[in-house]
């Protein structure tokens, strides 16, 4: 987990191809709209509110959050769809401190492993205007309500409620994903998210 343009997908897809077959991958559902080089099913399922409403109704939502975004309010959540079995398989995915604390409530505090990447305020946001301006339809106002947001989402109180012990810097990926990879290395708990 991160802030905004902290590179998570990045490393999130480093760290898939370095430890080949150790991670299942957790596809995350959204109701947000689709973006330019996304593809459904990779980085999220994206589906409408009324499906989440359904969904939630159903039991079938382990976690969510709301953005009330300028666009509308966009939900984020982990859906009990049959991807996780713990029992059978170590877990990576991409989350805030508010899903971490509901997937440690509905899993057990020993099942999830934070993992917090920092970056610099200035170049994050730096990074987030770049990959804005990549976009067909820019939606700059609602990068910089993300921005401000982080700052309450990802407070010190919220990432020690849910035991972030170790954080990794990402200035350079490649360094980044090497502490993690030693950071990991050393967890013996099988059958974690």
């Amino acid at each position: 987990m991160g802030k905004s343009a902290s590179g998570k997908d990045s490393i999130y897809k480093k760290l898939l191809e370095q430890t080949t077959g150790r991670f299942k991958t957790i596809v995350s559902y959204t109701t947000r709209p689709i973006r330019s080089g996304e593809t459904e099913g990779v980085e999220y399922h994206f589906v409408s509110v009324p499906d989440f409403e359904d969904m939630h109704l159903a039991g079938k939502v382990i976690e969510y959050r709301c953005y009330h975004t300028i666009h509308g309010d966009w939900y984020y959540f982990t859906a009990n769809d049959g991807q996780i079995d713990l029992s059978n398989s170590d877990y990576l995915l991409i989350m805030t401190p508010e899903g971490c604390r509901s997937l440690k409530k509905h899993f057990g505090d020993e099942a999830v492993i934070p993992i917090y990447i920092e970056v610099e305020s200035g170049l994050r946001l730096s990074r987030a205007v770049e990959r804005e301006r990549k976009q067909a339809q820019p939606k700059y106002a609602e990068l910089c309500r993300r921005f401000l947001a982080d700052e309450e989402d990802f407070s010190e109180e919220k990432l020690e409620e849910i035991g972030v012990e170790k954080r990794f810097e990402n200035i350079d990926i490649d360094t980044c994903v090497e502490e993690i990879l030693r950071f990991l290395s050393h967890i013996e708990n099988p059958n974690q998210i």
